[in-house]
């Protein structure tokens, strides 16, 4: 209990606050820009930590990756562009709403759910994290391979105008993954000589490309052929549209509690990240939707799980870090790298060692919490006047800033062309009814679906009656059967 207090006594130092609130602030930012996402920031923000002390350099970082993804919402909602690819599900909802004028009410439901579930993930970080890391160590191949069903039957919810173009868009997403090394052999395959292929499709461009550009050329398209009274003025929206009343508020509320729960969930569990979780959370929202609610048209439940189960991931997949020091997504990794150029190595002995600096960090973390609750609500209305900007300036502007995002990844104009290339075939995807998002889903999960199931195999040498003795991976594929069943049956989605 000393530490405790210790820990929390030194969260609220002059230091560290500045460093949490310029972390915030910088989060924000990069959230804003498309083609800039948290690891990106992280990795550019780690040799800025080098003088800081451990304590202000990890909540300096932390600060980063939490605003970056509340700030990804920002152009998502407003522009129909995400600023990260986690971001694409708060599209879907969130744009029509500002279509609707009540961009501002989507921008504080974000907010709102990002901070309830960043803080309740926060709250299962200082409360569970060493025993339910010892749970998620177990997970095997065979579990994970089973949950990577479980995952991929969740693409029919978001599915097209019928569930087999949905299908067709998942299934081209998970065969776009397998380009690259072979995970097994080192051998190349579908590269076709590109060495920057080597390692994949580079999953910003893709995202930047289908998402952003696509909606660029989209707007462009509309622009030329009605005119600038098709622009989006959702700035001069009535009062009313604008304000979030509490009656709103409260029926959102239990949409923001059970994604955060599913958000703490994925969180936990390496490997899955804050894209599957905004993802799986928003179908999880649609498919127990209630008469009335209108998701794909302009629906705040789907904003509230979509920007809740993101924004949880940040702090349950630092579960597993501080008690196995064993990474829950991209960001925890890089995380790992400024704790050890602390002299800090995570893991079981952490909170022997370094106990007061882990309470220090929980301490930073709530600290953070709240800043990025006061930096955006200031900031809601600046990012509100973003619809009012004519689309002449925003479509070049915001075209520029995905040209830029796109090389500045791997520095090289392969990735623009990617970018480029995928921005095309989102357009036709988009003529045709063919979702992007389930596309771009299936391209998130295809390299964990098929190193787990190769490994599967591997470990059962062929004899699929193996997983007999997992009973957790069979109950996980039990619920895939049944839930693709149900979304067999029910009414095909809005299109995408």
């Amino acid at each position: 209990m000393d530490l405790l207090w210790a820990g929390f006594g030194d969260a609220l130092q002059a230091d560290a606050l500045f460093f949490v609130f310029l972390g915030i602030v910088l989060g924000y930012a990069v959230g804003v820009l498309p083609g800039l996402n948290r690891p990106a920031a992280l990795a550019v923000a780690i040799p800025l930590s080098y003088y800081m002390s451990p304590l202000s350099a990890i909540a300096f970082l932390i600060g980063i990756a939490k605003a970056s993804g509340a700030g990804g919402a920002t152009t998502a909602i407003l522009l129909n562009t995400p600023g990260e690819p986690n971001a694409a599900a708060t599209c879907l909802d969130g744009y029509p709403l500002t279509r609707q004028g009540k961009g501002e009410q989507a921008l504080k439901v974000a907010l709102y759910g990002s901070v309830i579930g960043d803080v309740l993930a926060t709250v299962a970080l200082i409360a569970l994290a060493l025993p339910l890391a010892k749970v998620a160590l177990k997970i095997g191949p065979m579990e994970m391979t089973a949950l990577m069903l479980l995952s991929l039957t969740f693409i029919a919810a978001l599915s097209a105008e019928s569930m087999s173009r949905g299908l067709i868009s998942g299934l081209l997403g998970i065969f776009l993954a397998t380009v690259g090394l072979d995970p097994e052999s080192a051998t190349p395959r579908m590269t076709f000589d590109y060495i920057e292929l080597m390692d994949g499709v580079p999953l910003l461009a893709i995202t930047v490309g289908m998402l952003a550009l696509t909606e660029m050329f989209i707007q462009a398209e509309e622009y030329l052929t009605r005119g600038p009274e098709a622009a989006v003025q959702a700035g001069s929206s009535s009062k009313e549209l604008r304000r979030l009343s509490m009656s709103e508020f409260r029926r959102v509320l239990p949409t923001i509690l059970k994604s955060s729960l599913a958000g703490i969930g994925i969180g936990i569990i390496p490997g899955l990240g804050p894209t599957v979780a905004s993802f799986l959370s928003y179908a999880m929202a649609k498919k127990t939707a209630k008469p009335g609610d209108c998701f794909g048209k302009g629906e705040l439940k789907g904003v509230a799980a979509a920007e809740t189960a993101d924004n949880a991931v940040v702090p349950a997949s630092l579960i597993p870090l501080f008690a196995l020091g064993l990474p829950g997504s991209v960001s925890a990794a890089i995380l790992i790298a400024a704790l050890m150029i602390h002299g800090v190595t995570p893991g079981p002995r952490i909170f022997e060692e370094n106990g007061q600096l882990v309470y220090g960090i929980y301490g930073a973390m709530l600290v953070a919490s709240l800043f990025m609750l006061l930096v955006g609500r200031v900031g809601l209305m600046a990012f509100a006047k973003l619809t009012l900007v004519p689309q002449t300036i925003i479509i070049p502007v915001v075209t520029l800033l995905c040209v830029v995002g796109a090389y500045v990844e791997s520095r090289s104009m392969f990735s623009v062309q990617i970018m480029v290339g995928f921005a095309v075939l989102g357009y036709l995807m988009h003529r045709f009814n063919y979702s992007r998002v389930t596309f771009l889903i299936g391209f998130v999960i295809g390299p964990l679906f098929e190193l787990s199931l190769r490994q599967s195999i591997i470990i059962s040498q062929g004899n699929p009656y193996v997983v007999l003795q997992h009973p957790v991976a069979l109950a996980l594929i039990a619920v895939a059967v049944l839930t693709s069943l149900l979304f067999t049956r029910s009414r095909p989605a809005t299109q995408v």
